[in-house]
């Protein structure tokens, strides 16, 4: 049986430590197209808040953890939800100042 579906993974995204204020920063560039699925990375040793409009806080991130995000699992290509052409990740630390690692946003597409 043939599959015609590809997976695409955009490149990492990555915003180092001292970038990361109280105030909400981008990490990296606007998604190019529709995402399926993303991993938020937080190897910094704080608590992030990360936004997916800049305002908003969506989701908490604990120092050196990870989340994973599958918005349109078991889904075909044009099926399911999808995180919208154009959105940023944006991240604050949550009480005190990260001092060591970065915070990476990964995007697998279709």
């Amino acid at each position: 049986m043939a599959y015609n579906n590809r997976v695409i993974v955009d490149a990492r995204r990555v915003i180092a430590f001292g970038a990361i204020g109280a105030a909400y920063a981008a990490i990296g560039v606007a998604l190019a197209s529709p995402a399926r699925v993303f991993i938020l990375n937080n190897l910094t040793d704080a608590d992030m808040d990360i936004s997916l409009d800049g305002v908003t806080d969506h989701f908490i991130l604990p120092q050196r953890s990870f989340k994973l995000i599958d918005v349109s699992a078991n889904k075909i290509r044009d099926d399911g939800f999808f995180i919208a052409e154009g959105t940023f990740f944006y991240v604050k630390q949550t009480v005190g100042a990260p001092t060591l690692g970065s915070v990476y946003v990964e995007i697998i597409r279709a």
